[in-house]
């Protein structure tokens, strides 16, 4: 995983994002490049002005808060001298009030610069300043600015607001005051879509990943944007319909949206939590500061090496680049790992199963120990070696082509089916050696051994697969340590450390017999998995 740029920090996370069937991530960022640049800064006519920018400069310059985008691109854009300027106080920006506010000395003049959300920052203010430095109620200009507004957001351009009030000779200032202010304009920033984004998200639902965005951003600048990339925009929810849902509403409503515009923090939480209690395993993408509980409520939470701490923190993964494509392996490759877990969970349930019913049928007729304790611990270490090497097994196409779930009820059916089958053989070859081949005690007991580790290290390539085994190659290690331990196993009752186990050689009659018998279980399995898979899902 850490090959494909994906840091797994919570091991168990690795199946939920090889289950996880709906993603839920923000616009910027994933969708766009993140690199936001201050596209213009407009007055309320539309004309280019600088002492919006100026304003803007002063804002952003002096604000204390958190790192973002939109204030680093306009401290990049707008730098001027700050020589003869003073900051006073400030009202950190807040996800309710959607305002940042500074009071500085500028010109030898106390003034209130707030800048935000353009609804909000229009919510505090009583005039709007003209071309001409003139001032006119906002009333006069609301429907115009509403227009650009428009404008810009069609275009996928993010549209804020800066105001400003003189204050006299105050010094101090609280969020009250944040009122009968004069609006200056607006700051319009651009962040286009990523290269590429399109197909990936292509891939992502060829894959059976369901994309749906989260963003606070303006419902026209989100729409824009996602019917850029190929996400369907309609129908969408906004935060104050959220506001106005139940959470049975929204239970309803949830998986037929793929974007959530103008969306409150908290509000992200809810559509998580719908979206699970409707059933998907649910990933969310998220980087900044309140986005640690909507991690944690996520069965898979996703950060990026860039995020806050705090994020990074609350993460089960973190992407070392901020990238859908790169998501997109790391899906791949968990599902891999999710498939070799579940055929390491198929084999060791039934082997387990099918081990103990001969076990436990064998010492009810026989008048010795069918193996003994060192013999049964050496069976156990030869049959884990090829399991052990499942995690690097090759995976059929066909398993990581969509998002597959634990299922405990299909696991007891498995084990059930070939761990029967495995003591049928098991019984079989009671039969032949006490019957047939009328082996005395050791003979049986290195018959069984035999019998019992072969078909368990070959059956191995027959489980591993839903295809014919011979039409799925197993991964390099996995056909080494298959091949020695049945070199070995042969072997082993011809070495001179034979007798110390408790073995003797075999008469090549019994070993033709018990190829037989392997030969016939493995047939048997074939044919079982045939029909097995045909009438059980999973």
């Amino acid at each position: 995983m850490a090959a494909r740029k994906v840091i797994v920090k919570r091991l168990a996370a690795i199946e939920n994002f090889g289950s996880m069937n709906v993603l839920c991530a923000d616009k910027t960022g994933t969708l766009t490049e993140g690199h936001v640049h201050l596209h213009a800064a407009l007055n309320a006519e539309g004309k280019p002005s600088e002492k919006i920018a100026r304003y803007a400069y002063l804002n952003a310059a002096y604000e204390t808060g958190f790192l973002n985008p939109i204030d680093e691109a306009i401290r990049v854009q707008c730098a001027c001298d700050l020589s003869r300027d003073q900051k006073l106080d400030e009202v950190p920006y807040d996800f309710v009030r959607k305002r940042l506010s500074v009071l500085v000395v500028h010109d030898g003049l106390h003034v209130l610069i707030t800048k935000g959300a353009l609804s909000n920052v229009l919510d505090v203010c009583s005039e709007v300043e003209a071309s001409d430095g003139g001032v006119m109620p906002i009333a006069a200009m609301r429907e115009r600015i509403q227009h650009c507004l428009e404008q810009f957001s069609l275009q996928g351009l993010r549209t804020l607001g800066i105001a400003y009030r003189n204050v006299g000779s105050a010094s101090r200032m609280s969020k009250s005051d944040e009122a009968e202010m004069t609006f200056l304009g607006f700051l319009i920033f651009a962040d286009p879509p990523k290269d590429g984004v399109d197909a990936a998200l292509w891939d992502l639902k060829q894959l059976g990943v369901t994309v749906k965005i989260i963003t606070g951003d303006n419902r026209l600048v989100a729409a824009s944007i996602s019917g850029r990339v190929g996400l369907n925009a309609d129908p969408m929810l906004t935060g104050p319909e959220l506001r106005l849902m139940s959470d049975q509403a929204l239970l309803s409503r949830v998986n037929e949206v793929d974007l959530f515009a103008e969306v409150e923090p908290n509000q992200k939480d809810r559509i998580i939590l719908a979206l699970k209690k409707s059933g998907h395993v649910v990933g969310f993408i998220g980087d900044g500061i309140n986005d640690a509980s909507v991690l944690h409520a996520a069965d898979v939470g996703i950060s990026v090496e860039g995020a806050v701490d705090v994020a990074k923190e609350a993460a089960d993964i973190v992407l070392l680049e901020k990238n859908l494509a790169v998501l997109k392996d790391g899906v791949l490759e968990g599902r891999r790992t999710f498939a070799n877990t579940l055929k390491y969970v198929f084999m060791a349930t039934s082997a387990n199963f099918g081990n103990m019913f001969s076990m436990a049928g064998a010492s009810l007729f026989l008048p010795f120990l069918p193996l003994l304790p060192k013999q049964i611990l050496l069976t156990n270490l030869l049959t884990d070696i090829p399991e052990m090497t499942i995690a690097t097994d090759r995976v059929d196409e066909e398993l990581i082509a969509y998002p597959r779930r634990w299922d405990i009820k299909f696991i007891q059916k498995f084990m059930l089916t070939f761990g029967l089958i495995s003591s049928v053989f098991d019984y079989a070859t009671f039969g032949v050696l006490l019957f047939i081949l009328h082996a005395d005690m050791e003979q049986f007991r290195t018959g069984w051994f035999m019998e019992s580790v072969i078909s368990a290290a070959a059956v191995v390539l027959v489980i591993r697969t839903r295809k014919p085994f011979f039409q799925s190659k197993p991964g390099t290690h996995l056909a080494w340590a298959t091949a020695s331990v049945l070199a070995i196993t042969l072997l082993i009752p011809y070495m001179p450390l034979a007798g110390a186990l408790g073995f003797r050689p075999l008469p090549m009659t019994f070993v033709l017999m018990l190829g037989l018998i392997v030969g016939a279980y493995l047939l048997s399995t074939e044919l079982a998995k045939k029909a097995f898979y045909a009438h059980v899902r999973s």
